[in-house]
């Protein structure tokens, strides 16, 4: 069991430091690209993911589930069997996916960026093409981890991941400077290398498996000379059976690319219809990249901690523990409700300071705005996410299929309506209908499969978001009162600290009243004991 807990602890500690350096690097490089650059960055990511996801099609959970459960009955071979045909599958997909990407460079250019010069589309395009060759590798590299996961190593994905991450930022920083700062290159050529160092990172992933394999091959031989067991499931009913597993988690993980493809699709338009041809590039580079990697940081904290619950949540469902499973959910839920609003009321008070801080204080007064209403979405985000396990958990996965449609159906509805309406903020609107209404759907669907109740749930919530709202104002007395001499407007520096001196106050304010209430200790338990040295409560 401790190997158990080691692997995934090891799993989440390097995911965890892989999307914290994801958020990092996007620092010097807005120094270095800016809005432009920026929104040519997320148009060629928003469709290299959601082709990602349908070429990986979920296939490597499913690999890592299904060699585990076939090693568990001593049939080593039948896990390789289905490990080969997985490779096969994802270097044909990722092929499939590289060729649609390049050779649809053009039309998605064309379409994404209405209005714009010709020469401004051939840039995009180009930039497009550049990051599809990461298809050609990345798919048939997942399977891999998917294999060694399965066999309870999780140090290969691990370090991989890491190692991956690591040489994409250094290859693409390093790409950048040397286009912008030496050789006076163009914005759109540094930001094609920069999508282009996603197959270099893939590359050094390739590396980092290879030699984990070269290693551990003569264990998985004697595994396979040592085998009594051999199941008679042909490959093609083992195909069916992974698709049938794979197919929700593909569709759950496309949530978010799809309501960007949305915004990729009718943002500049609908920006132009009322006016404002020359600010849509900073809007929407700010929603899609600049903005999201921030609001995402407490997302990735939470849900982490709430799916490590799931294991729990599904083996109460299969033994029909209703008081342990209701528990279990309410817990996940209250996880992510204690750690997000809180986070989302911060950063939506501290917005224009963040974000002077990260990026720039160029156009503060757009970016500032559009991220103070993107912050509260991160808890939909979040919600999706969870809810959509919790299904997973007591078989109901193929609920959120329907979950995610109707949202996307909303969101492309009146996702151009909102923008007309509000401006750059209709497409965060937009976003928070869809997100908001497919949790709504998730958690109805949880209560009539189980008759679970809420109730205590929404008591603590509401504890919740009354001590937000105490951190709220203090935060919002201290910006006020510190901005008599700090310049946090005007002078990247001052923003930085008032940055700090405001999570500081917010952050300290809601641990007193949490530690002090009782709910951080009901909600994450002995988690929470680490503050007694901050804070002295009589008992």
């Amino acid at each position: 069991m401790s190997n158990i807990v080691r692997g995934t602890m090891l799993l989440t500690g390097a995911t965890f430091l892989s999307k914290f350096l994801g958020m990092i690097y996007v620092i010097p490089f807005y120094g270095l690209v800016g809005d432009d650059g920026g929104t040519l960055y997320s148009l060629a990511y928003i469709p290299y993911n959601i082709l990602l996801s349908i070429s990986i099609v979920g296939v490597p959970v499913a690999v890592s589930k299904f060699v585990s459960k076939y090693n568990s009955l001593h049939d080593y071979e039948t896990g390789l069997r289905i490990f080969k045909a997985g490779i096969k599958l994802m270097a044909i997909t990722g092929f499939i996916a590289f060729l649609a990407l390049f050779l649809s460079a053009d039309i998605i250019a064309k379409i994404s960026m209405p209005g714009e010069t010709a020469e401004r589309i051939a840039e995009g395009a180009m930039v497009i093409r550049m990051v599809s060759f990461a298809l050609l590798v990345i798919p048939a590299m997942s399977i891999v981890r998917g294999f060694f996961q399965g066999y309870q190593s999780m140090g290969p994905t691990a370090v991989s991941q890491v190692v991956e991450q690591i040489i994409r930022i250094i290859f693409l920083l390093t790409a950048a400077f040397i286009v912008i700062k030496i050789f006076d290159g163009s914005v759109a050529t540094a930001v094609g290398f920069a999508t282009f160092a996603t197959f270099i990172g893939g590359l050094a992933s390739c590396i980092v498996l290879w030699f984990y394999w070269k290693k551990r091959k003569p264990g998985i031989e004697r595994n396979l000379q040592n085998q009594t067991y051999a199941s008679d499931i042909s490959t093609g009913k083992l195909m069916r059976e992974l698709f049938q597993y794979a197919g929700p988690v593909l569709l759950v993980g496309l949530a978010t690319p799809l309501y960007q493809l949305v915004d990729q699709g009718t943002f500049a338009k609908a920006m132009a219809d009322i006016g404002e041809t020359d600010t849509w590039e900073i809007g929407f580079s700010a929603i899609t990249l600049y903005g999201h990697k921030i609001i995402m940081i407490p997302v990735t904290i939470a849900t982490g901690l709430s799916l490590a619950i799931l294991p729990a949540l599904t083996r109460a469902f299969t033994q029909n523990d209703t008081n342990s499973l209701y528990h279990q959910i309410n817990q996940a839920l209250q996880i992510v409700l204690v750690l997000i609003i809180p986070a989302a009321v911060g950063l939506a008070t501290l917005s224009d300071v963040a974000y002077g801080s990260l990026y720039s204080l160029d156009n503060i007064d757009i970016t500032g705005e559009l991220l103070a209403w993107y912050a509260p979405v991160a808890l939909l985000i979040a919600l999706f996410t969870v809810t959509s396990s919790i299904l997973q958990g007591i078989n109901q996965q193929n609920f959120a299929v329907v979950s995610l449609s109707g949202g996307l159906l909303l969101k492309v509805l009146f996702n151009i309506p909102l923008i007309h309406a509000f401006g750059a903020k209709g497409a965060i609107f937009g976003t928070a209908l869809a997100a908001g209404t497919a949790v709504a759907l998730n958690l109805w669907r949880v209560k009539k499969s189980i008759d679970i109740s809420y109730k205590q749930t929404f008591k603590r919530t509401l504890l919740v978001l009354i001590f937000s709202l105490i951190m709220f104002i203090l935060v919002s007395i201290s910006k006020l009162i510190f901005g008599t001499f700090l310049s946090y407007e005007q002078s990247r520096i001052a923003a930085v600290v008032m940055l700090s001196i405001g999570i500081l106050i917010g952050g300290y304010a809601y641990l007193w009243f949490g530690y002090h209430s009782t709910l951080l200790e009901r909600v994450l338990g002995n988690r929470v004991h680490k503050l007694e040295r901050f804070f002295s409560r009589r008992r």
